[in-house]
């Protein structure tokens, strides 16, 4: 069985994404893993080039900044890298440049491939999620965030990366997944509140032109972590590849879990999940066969 990685990235040392760790999360998995390393402003390329790894292999592309509906381009860039995946792969893992996953979990992913690996009717595997939330203590338990998702998909080109590369499909349809007991850490929100402001500025013009932008994005030094609805502290521990990038926080978060930010429908829900595990109208874009 031969495994493939695949993601893709920009800007990375400007806004501080843990894509070094992402790969290297990863890559004891994989045979080989392919980036497409997009036209950026700071040091990414030798970011990636730095690591070192002869499995890595970057392309280098160019990122169609016309396309500020929706996060499409997002999509674009990952079915660039999955594209260039050696055709003799059998299992292809995606990684985003926000998301780690804990070395404790990759025996039960590549598990899950070889027991799937001869069942053509599975065309990905479903992980968990865990969104870490202002600092590496605190995780997001409500509704706002999304629970799990295909990072898993066969190699098989037909599939693409969907909308704002969430998820995949294939010939527009969901595709049939299996469910792996394993977690991605989401740091996607881990940032100094001066580099999260930065990111919220850039990371809208993907989704909305300038007009948008300027009324809806507030011009902020900081960006503003108290308007959260609900926070949990996270009791576990964090992958390897991360420890040393969390001895270096350099600002402080305080929050008490048991306040809760919601309106009357959303306290209900958030109670009747908690209390039942049903998330009632959750987006699902997966079939679990």
């Amino acid at each position: 069985m031969k495994i493939s990685g695949f993601s893709f990235i920009r800007n990375a040392v400007k806004f501080d994404y843990p894509v070094e760790e992402s790969i290297k999360s990863v890559l004891p998995l994989c045979d080989e893993f392919v980036i497409a390393v997009g036209n950026s402003e700071d040091e990414t390329l030798n970011l990636i080039k730095n690591i070192g790894d002869p499995k890595i292999k970057i392309i280098e592309t160019v990122w169609d900044d016309s396309l500020r509906e929706d996060g499409r381009v997002l999509a674009l860039e990952t079915d660039k890298a999955f594209q260039q995946v050696s055709e003799n792969s059998d299992w292809c893992i995606y990684i985003q440049g926000d998301e780690v996953i804990h070395e404790k979990y990759l025996n039960n992913i590549r598990q899950g491939m070889e027991q799937w690996q001869h069942d053509e009717q599975v065309e990905g595997l479903l992980l968990n999620y865990l969104h870490f939330y202002a600092s590496y203590d605190f995780v997001g338990d409500s509704r706002r965030w999304y629970r799990k998702e295909i990072r898993v998909v066969r190699n098989n080109k037909n599939i693409k990366s969907y909308r704002d590369a969430q998820g995949f499909r294939i010939n527009n349809r969901k595709l049939q997944v299996k469910p792996v007991d394993a977690f991605v850490y989401h740091y996607g929100w881990v940032k100094s509140p001066e580099d999260q402001q930065q990111k919220a500025l850039n990371f809208n013009k993907l989704w909305h032109n300038d007009e948008w932008v300027e009324v809806n994005i507030p011009k902020l030094d900081q960006f503003d972590y108290s308007n959260i609805d609900s926070l949990k502290h996270f009791e576990g521990t964090h992958p390897k590849v991360m420890q040393e990038r969390i001895k270096r926080i350099n600002w402080e978060f305080s929050f008490d879990p048991s306040q809760k930010n919601f309106s009357s429908k959303a306290k209900l829900l958030h109670f009747i999940e908690k209390h039942t595990g049903w998330r009632i109208g959750e987006y699902k874009n997966y079939k679990i066969i």
